[in-house]
């Protein structure tokens, strides 16, 4: 088993050992799951079987046959225009998340409807909280500021029986609150998770997009596209192709709250960093993505100050891509073997 370590300094190469996603994607396989996903099914320069990252369509079609392919989600879909995540890098989060929820275990995973998460911002996809429960049998509470996103996962755990009883989906009234009106008074979870907002504007967003889409085009010229998901669906986060005046259409979407907040990424965890330390006896690990690595002094100096524990960065790597895991806990060692001590295994 993969144990995080304490520190950011060593690198992790490649998918987690469990991810069902290291492999090529086996195209014959997700098409007998997924029929509509034929159509956009191609070969590429190599002779191999592969798709177009670029286009939303054949990125959405084929994120259906992986969750049917592997997880046993029968129905899955998004309003137009909503956040299209990377199955295989949604997937290697909750696998590391497991990791360390089994350090305090004795080294075993601790799996089904005992283990409790919580995921800030699950957005219309609804993808952590599917994947966490089909993988591990976790129970689950989605948060998410939009309306729009909360009926949509709603309407996708009700529509797959595979889903039943595992996931509740909550909306958070006031944006300026993280957890408090997600966290019940007497209500414990296991972890927390969370996906933040990556840019501090629309602005700022749409020019990251069109220059990733520029790179990723002479990089497509170049040589033909890897079918691997740690290669293409890495990209899948930062594709888009030009469409009416310049404007990109990105393959993943992402309305304004998935996309960007003021501050950034380093604000957004700032704030929920500071509002965690008013949870500390509720939550034994409280987590989050950071995907820019300059971000982590400043998220070490605020966890300090809210004195937590331990710290934990636990490094993923998506082919190129590397990002990172930040967990805290406000437990000393012993209570947080006290709270994993009802845990079956």
């Amino acid at each position: 088993m993969a144990k995080p370590s304490k520190t950011s300094s060593q690198q992790k190469k490649g998918l987690h050992p469990r991810n069902p996603h290291r492999a090529r994607y086996d195209f014959p396989a997700l098409v007998k799951s997924t029929p509509a996903l034929s159509a956009f099914v191609k070969k590429n320069p190599f002779g191999e079987l592969s798709v177009d990252f670029s286009d939303p369509d054949a990125v959405k079609t084929l994120n259906k046959a992986l969750l049917s392919h592997f997880y046993q989600i029968s129905f899955w879909d998004i309003p137009k225009g909503y956040l299209c995540p990377p199955i295989p890098g949604r997937a290697d989060y909750l696998h590391y998340l497991a990791d360390l929820l089994a350090e305090t275990h004795h080294g075993k995973i601790p799996k089904g409807k005992q283990i409790k998460g919580l995921d800030i911002g699950m957005g219309a996809n609804c993808v952590y909280p599917m994947v966490g429960h089909r993988a591990y049998g976790w129970q689950f509470v989605g948060a998410d500021i939009d309306p729009v996103s909360v009926k949509g996962a709603k309407l996708l755990v009700e529509a797959n029986s595979s889903l039943k009883g595992g996931i509740q989906c909550r909306l958070q009234s006031n944006p300026d609150n993280i957890f408090t009106g997600m966290i019940n008074a007497k209500e414990r979870f296991d972890f927390t998770l969370c996906n933040p907002p990556f840019h501090t504007s629309m602005e700022e967003a749409t020019r990251g997009s069109e220059r990733k889409v520029r790179n990723l085009a002479a990089n497509a010229r170049k040589k033909g596209a890897d079918t691997r998901p740690s290669h293409a669906m890495s990209h899948a986060s930062a594709k888009g192709v030009s469409q009416g005046k310049g404007k990109p259409v990105l393959n993943f979407g992402g309305q304004n709250a998935e996309l960007w907040c003021p501050g950034g990424e380093a604000a957004f965890i700032k704030r929920m960093i500071e509002q965690s330390a008013d949870f500390k006896t509720q939550c034994l690990w409280f987590t989050t993505m950071v995907s820019k690595k300059e971000n982590l002094p400043a998220i070490k100096q605020a966890l300090k100050a809210v004195k937590a524990k331990d710290i934990r960065v636990i490094e993923m790597a998506q082919g190129q891509k590397v990002t990172r895991v930040v967990a805290w806990t406000f437990l000393s060692t012993e209570a947080q073997a006290e709270w994993c001590s009802g845990w079956s295994e």
